[in-house]
């Protein structure tokens, strides 16, 4: 009942105020076109009295332009305060010639008042444009209310709601990566900042293809921390385009490092262009586990489908067999012939053979026992079953440059070793994923476990399209290496697709233990889950009801998402929306963003254009300028499989000569049992 009685007062002053306005106008006339008006009879002597005496106090009939703008502030007050119902049909075009034609009648109407014309004429002409100019005005001035009246908001997408105050200030240390930024705040954009303070409680950049995660983020964390003297290892899938990057940037920033760092590169498409490194480097497996986990790694990465299937015995048991195998050549002769090319080789001999001579070893003899009870109680489908299941998944991995690449020795995995920093990128390919990825991720594991410990030097992990590799330990590392300063960026396109990859158990953890996320445009679950991490905000809401006799009009407030997920589905390219982790004296008040991330394209352009081409590393040119690579390369497979035939016939020999193992060479079916 109030807020209607507020209503009709409001309307009767607004209906008071217009009346002045037509009192004013008739005063106007009555004063300006007096000789009319007294030929007319309607003069009266007091009404002459009353307006000479506000003449005399406020000069208001000084000049005709007073009294018409005091008559229009008032006409203009009266029909923007009166409540109108709004008309769909009124437009700014059917306004605007109205308001023209009524401006020019009201105010042009003066000329008459110096005309040569006859007191009656031109009494009653500018009193008839006088009018018909008032008129007009009101009529503009009536649809113009009812075009503002009751209006709703001019935010339709509702961005001023969803938006809001960001960081603006440059927070840096010697470990941050920072990212300079536009946000939308206020009706303006303002310039902010990306504070990582903390890049080692993990980084997560997710968005769809095109929307500029690499270009924004990835590549500027790359260049950041080479700039602040971080050792790092890169996953390159498209190579080389992370690895140029990082090659050129480490040049011109080598007197960042206390140790200048040295570039390293495995690149399985092209030896010139790749060094040699040794995954399974005896030195570095101290025990069986070790092996195990190389083994696990390697298999699970040429069988996706078996990360959810962890635990099942045709899962386990090829695992189990590769790990015997790789922890035999680490005992034998003193890991000489450790390498993951001789492992291929040793699992694909014959497996009465190879049986006979893991056996003939005690610390082997535990992990092959369901191997031996399916071979002696003759269960023959069964030890095939097993044996295949190891055997189908490696022999695609058989190829003359793997095999170059994985037996040589040209630096060790300890990339944050303190005396011999490393800048190691490692390069994959789209037609050659599946072959690939398996030896890739066996560098990746054990990565993992020599840089994550005391007493390192900073270190990055960069992982781009994460679920083309699978990373074994990465959600332990995530979990663990923020104190030993190792700082993990992870690309990949959605959470979707880290579950499909990884597991549901193993995404989650990775998904809620990552401290800074970056997200371009996403869509489905993978938006309402960074919308519910985002949280809610205040915000106003406006609904109207219109009738044809009256309109009704309601605000209110309430707790709605941050950004919602619709927004986080159609970010342009470059706008990402995330949140960062901050540090004791370090504190964020605005941890959460969204906004564009800024790049200088000319730079990078100019950046880019200055960049040189990673060299070649190994000449395979003889002294005549010819080119052996391939026979280098072909001589190398050769003499790999010849060290391993060697092997064989070496421990078989050495069995039969030893009367306590002699009983594990099988005897011919008919021969007579050796006593």
């Amino acid at each position: 009942m109030q807020h209607e009685d507020d209503l009709r007062g409001l309307a009767k002053v607004m209906q008071f105020m217009r009346a002045i306005s037509v009192l004013l106008l008739v005063v106007h006339i009555y004063w300006f076109c007096y000789r009319w008006m007294e030929s007319l009879g309607w003069t009266h002597p007091v009404v002459d009295r009353v307006l000479a005496g506000f003449q005399r106090t406020s000069g208001l009939f000084g000049s005709p332009l007073y009294t018409k703008l005091f008559c229009l502030l008032l006409l203009g007050l009266s029909c923007l305060g009166t409540r109108s119902v709004r008309s769909e049909r009124i437009t700014v075009r059917r306004i605007v010639p109205v308001a023209a034609i009524g401006t020019v009648l009201f105010f042009g109407c003066d000329i008459l008042l110096h005309a040569r014309l006859g007191t009656t004429d031109t009494g009653f002409l500018y009193t008839v444009a006088l009018g018909a100019g008032y008129v007009c005005l009101l009529t503009a001035g009536i649809w113009l209310g009812r075009l503002l009246s009751g209006g709703m908001t001019d935010d339709p997408f509702n961005d001023e709601n969803e938006s809001f105050m960001q960081e603006t200030r440059y927070i840096g240390n010697e470990y941050s990566v920072n990212l300079p930024t536009l946000f939308y705040y206020g009706k303006r954009w303002s310039p902010g900042w990306i504070n990582v303070v903390n890049p080692f409680r993990a980084s997560v950049v997710l968005g769809t293809p095109g929307s500029g995660k690499s270009y924004a983020v990835v590549n500027n964390y790359i260049k950041q921390m080479i700039g602040k003297g971080y050792s790092m290892y890169i996953y390159d899938f498209k190579f080389d385009d992370l690895s140029v990057i990082a090659y050129n940037h480490l040049r011109t920033h080598l007197h960042c490092y206390k140790v200048p760092p040295k570039f390293y590169v495995i690149n399985f498409d092209d030896p010139r262009r790749s060094h040699r490194c040794n995954p399974i480097d005896a030195r570095f497996m101290t025990d069986i586990s070790d092996a195990y986990e190389s083994a696990y790694t390697i298999m699970l990465n040429l069988n996706k489908t078996w990360i959810t299937k962890q635990g099942d015995f045709f899962v386990e048991s090829p695992i189990i067999l590769l790990a015997a195998v790789i922890w035999f050549l680490k005992i034998y002769k003193d890991g000489r012939y450790c390498t993951f090319p001789h492992a291929i080789e040793l699992l694909n001999k014959r497996y009465a053979d190879l049986f006979t001579i893991l056996t003939a070893h005690p610390s082997l003899e535990n992990y092959l026992s369901p191997f031996m009870d399916a071979w002696k109680g003759g269960a023959q489908d069964q030890l095939q079953g097993q044996i295949a299941s190891a055997k189908i998944p490696l022999s695609r991995m058989i190829s003359p440059r793997l095999y170059w690449v994985m037996t040589g020795d040209d630096f060790t995995l300890d990339i944050n070793n303190p005396d011999e920093p490393k800048v190691l990128c490692v390069g994959n390919n789209p037609d050659r994923q599946n072959i690939y990825s398996a030896a890739l991720g066996l560098y990746n594991s054990r990565i993992v476990r020599l840089i994550n410990k005391k007493g390192k030097l900073k270190s990055a992990v960069i992982i781009d399209e994460l679920p083309t590799i699978y990373f074994r330990g990465l959600d332990n590392l995530i979990a663990t290496a923020r104190s030993n300063k190792v700082a993990v960026c992870l690309g990949f396109q959605d959470y979707s697709q880290l579950k499909r990859d990884y597991g549901d158990k193993e995404a989650a953890v990775i998904q809620n233990t990552v401290g800074n996320v970056f997200s371009g445009q996403v869509v489905g679950e993978t938006a309402k889950t960074l919308s519910e991490r985002f949280g809610k905000i205040l915000q106003r809401r406006e609904s109207m009801s219109i009738s044809p006799e009256q309109k009704s009009r309601s605000i209110s407030t309430q707790l709605d998402s941050l950004i919602p997920a619709s927004k986080i589905s159609n970010l342009s390219q470059g706008m990402f929306v995330g949140s960062v982790a901050d540090n004791f004296g370090e504190k964020i008040d605005q941890k959460i963003f969204h906004a564009r991330i800024v790049v200088d394209n000319g730079a990078v352009a100019r950046e880019t254009a200055a960049y040189v081409p990673i060299p070649e590393i190994t000449s395979f040119r003889d002294e005549t300028g010819t080119d052996r690579m391939d026979r280098i390369v072909e001589e190398n497979y050769q003499r790999i499989r010849a060290e391993v035939n060697r092997i064989i016939q070496d421990e078989l020999k050495r069995i039969k000569a030893d009367p306590k193992l002699k009983h594990l060479i099988p005897q011919p079916k008919g021969a007579p049992v050796a006593k």
